[in-house]
């Protein structure tokens, strides 16, 4: 019988090899344990880093949110800003007439003696607001949405989709949807304008006759076709470009909405302080 021969094995020299791993794990690990324990407050850092670059994006994405929410109504609103249409003449005549009026009855008041000072005080607060109203105040202003029209005691203020026309005739009026008619008084009708813009019109000189229809449209007598380049008064040429902004932005989404009215307050009040003080100081004598 024959016995077997003892086969060489790996396993005594595998043994010292795998013992010495864990020594070699157990030395690296060693030296290892002061650095962790060291560096702990340092490796706490990076740990919190993905949460400090989160809240930071967060933050980042909410100011820019917030900044959109800022631009969003920015952006909707009108492109332009508004145009401005007033009577240059009247505004000149009210500040003359308002500065000889406040020179008069500051030197009343100086001077003055009894009831002249009263008198002067109250005369100033009846009529400057009026003359203030009547030829400072009054303006036009239009833009893509809506046309606000601001009259000696009142302001309206029309979405270009609730207005129906605006005609010319002795005076110059928008029409609303509603039936409501509004005059413009910073926009006044001048003949002299319009004969003149008719002399200096070729068509008539020409031998062409004005037509009615195109009188009752506030156009310059001679003149019926505004596409023709021809001359016009000032205030015809500004109701040109208010028709213009009204058949564009008419049916637009941005020129609907509702036609409020305010009235001046700040002009009524004291120009009706003044005339009852007025009528009491005269009834008084």
């Amino acid at each position: 019988m024959t016995t077997p021969e003892p086969q060489p094995s790996d396993r005594e020299p595998a043994e010292p090899a795998q013992s010495t791993e864990p020594a070699d794990s157990a030395a690296s690990s060693e030296p290892s344990e002061p650095s962790v324990v060291s560096d702990s407050p340092a490796t706490s850092e990076p740990a919190d880093s993905p949460a400090t670059a989160s809240a930071a994006s967060a933050a980042s994405e909410g100011s820019e949110g917030s900044a959109a929410a800022s631009a969003g109504p920015a952006a909707s609103g009108p492109k332009y800003a508004d145009r401005i249409y007033r009577s240059t003449s009247g505004f000149v005549g009210g500040a003359l007439i308002l500065a000889l009026a406040c020179w008069l009855g500051i030197d009343a008041v100086a001077v003055g003696e009894g009831n002249t000072p009263w008198l002067a005080l109250a005369a100033l607060l009846f009529l400057v607001p009026l003359v203030a109203a009547y030829t400072l105040v009054p303006a036009v202003y239009a833009n893509e949405d809506r046309l606000r029209v601001r009259n000696p005691f009142r302001t309206i203020t029309l979405p270009w989709g609730r207005v129906v026309s605006l005609r010319s005739g002795y005076t110059n009026e928008v029409f609303s949807d509603d039936g409501d008619k509004y005059q413009l008084w910073a926009l006044p009708v001048s003949l002299r304008a319009r004969k003149r813009a008719t002399r200096r019109d070729p068509r008539v000189t020409g031998g062409r006759t004005p037509g009615t229809e195109a009188s009752r449209r506030g156009v310059a007598p001679g003149a019926p076709d505004r596409s023709a380049g021809v001359d016009r008064a000032p205030t015809d040429r500004s109701m040109d470009e208010l028709r213009e902004l009204h058949k564009n932005r008419g049916g637009e989404a941005s020129a609907q909405g509702e036609v409020s009215v305010r009235w001046s307050y700040e002009i009524i009040a004291p120009s009706l302080a003044g005339a009852v003080l007025l009528a009491v100081l005269l009834g008084l004598g």
